[in-house]
């Protein structure tokens, strides 16, 4: 849903609420969630990380009170007891192993502080296409904390663009150490943090099973000619969240006094019986006329069946 179309479903009153926090979301300037110092060596800037992403436009709901619709909250209860405890009566433990805890108090997380608690030193520098998508995680914003560091922090960022390099870092953030990778990304600075590899499932792990499969040519060229056409280029404000647009259709006809919109089934693919034919028919729905004549012109690798440039035929 573009912002327009989103402000006036808001302000016809879904919910105020959302419509005032979407607002401040927009208004007011986002919270860092990090501060601290980059570091290069002996070349050193305060730098604070913003969340790229945002939630301020998801559609939530309360947890309500069949019976009086009131609101709901959440209590902690005693597992033996049975009664809920206070604010300050709870405490964080740790479980041994033979079942007793370690009381931790926050005051003493606090406490722990190591480097990375404050400062991300640079310590190495990749490509950062030799870093597996499987390890980025989530990505920050990295901007200068003030006027006095905004000199070294274009010195870092001007030097690993001009390498072309990603420099590589750790970071705690929430109470874990995080390694991260941090790159150039216009005025400023991107900052994404890596899994650790034993928290990743390595590809043959799934994909080992997979038996090798020789294809044939010519269903490879058709299957090519399909992404031909189909080529485009990226743009993420055409993105719409469809569930979310279902979501809002519930709401609004609840609202008027309807019964929820019947569901409309998606339709199931079916099974490929014959997968040249399901590539041809697939090349003549995307309209192959225009694109069949700049096919490769490769002859047919097993089948004596037509190419791609000659003229559909019915499919099975």
């Amino acid at each position: 849903m573009h912002l327009n179309a989103r402000v006036a479903e808001l302000e016809r009153g879904l919910s105020v609420l959302t419509f005032i926090s979407f607002w401040k979301g927009r208004i007011m300037a986002p919270r860092p969630a990090w501060k601290g110092y980059l570091k290069l060596s002996l070349v050193t800037c305060a730098v604070e990380l913003t969340n790229v992403v945002t939630h301020t436009e998801r559609v939530s709901f309360r947890i309500l009170n069949r019976k009086t619709g009131n609101t709901v909250k959440r209590l902690y209860v005693d597992a033996e007891t049975g009664k809920p405890l206070e604010e300050d009566e709870e405490v964080k433990g740790y479980e041994l192993d033979d079942g007793d805890f370690i009381h931790i108090e926050e005051d003493e997380i606090e406490a722990v502080q190591i480097e990375s608690s404050h400062t991300m030193a640079l310590d190495g520098f990749v490509d950062k296409a030799s870093i597996q998508q499987i390890y980025l995680d989530t990505p920050y914003y990295v901007a200068p904390a003030d006027k006095v560091s905004e000199e070294a922090f274009a010195v870092i960022r001007d030097a690993m663009a001009g390498k072309k390099m990603a420099g590589l870092a750790r970071i705690v953030l929430y109470r874990r150490e995080r390694p991260v990778v941090i790159e150039p990304l216009g005025k400023g600075m991107v900052l994404t943090t890596l899994r650790y590899d034993n928290t990743v499932r390595q590809p043959d792990t799934v994909f080992g099973d997979i038996e090798p499969v020789k294809t044939d040519q010519e269903m490879t060229d058709l299957a090519e000619l399909i992404i031909d056409k189909k080529k485009t280029k990226f743009d993420p404000s055409k993105f719409d969240d469809k569930y979310e647009e279902a979501l809002l259709e519930l709401i609004r006809a609840k609202k008027a006094g309807h019964k929820a919109p019947k569901a409309k089934a998606a339709p199931k693919p079916s099974n490929v019986v014959n997968l040249f034919d399901a590539l041809k028919k697939s090349l003549s729905d995307s309209g192959s006329s225009k694109t069949s004549s700049s096919a490769k012109g490769k002859p047919a690798a097993k089948r004596a069946k037509p190419k791609a440039s000659a003229p559909k035929r019915k499919s099975a």
